[in-house]
């Protein structure tokens, strides 16, 4: 069984950077995928960032350049580096991972970006 736990959410200022982690307790030394999906008010669930288990990343169009996925295999915690924050960026934030048949979610972390 795995559990992840997300941490690091806050608010800033417009401009300002955040690193999220999702610490995980249980087996995960091999996983089909890990990724941050964020959820803000009135809108659907969308995914942020993804890392596969080859290493290649995928980043939506709207954080790409400014937002970096990554992990610590001996930590066992992956991060999400947020840099030049906007209000837009203003949502929920919630860690996943994929390990075989098995979908696992943290419970989330706010994060607000002030204007």
């Amino acid at each position: 069984q795995v559990q992840l736990v997300e941490s690091g959410g806050a608010l800033v200022q417009a401009g300002g950077s955040l690193r999220l982690s999702c610490a995980a307790s249980g087996s995960i030394s091999i996983f089909n995928a890990m990724g941050w999906y964020r959820q803000a008010p009135g809108k659907q669930r969308e995914l942020v960032a993804s890392m596969f288990s080859g290493g290649s990343t995928n980043y939506a169009d709207s954080v790409k350049g400014r937002f970096t996925i990554s992990r610590d295999n001996a930590k066992k915690t992956v991060y999400l580096q947020m840099n030049s924050l906007r209000p837009e960026d203003t949502a929920v934030y919630y860690c996943n991972m994929v390990i075989g048949a098995r979908t696992y979610w943290g419970q989330g972390t706010q994060v607000t970006v002030s204007s």
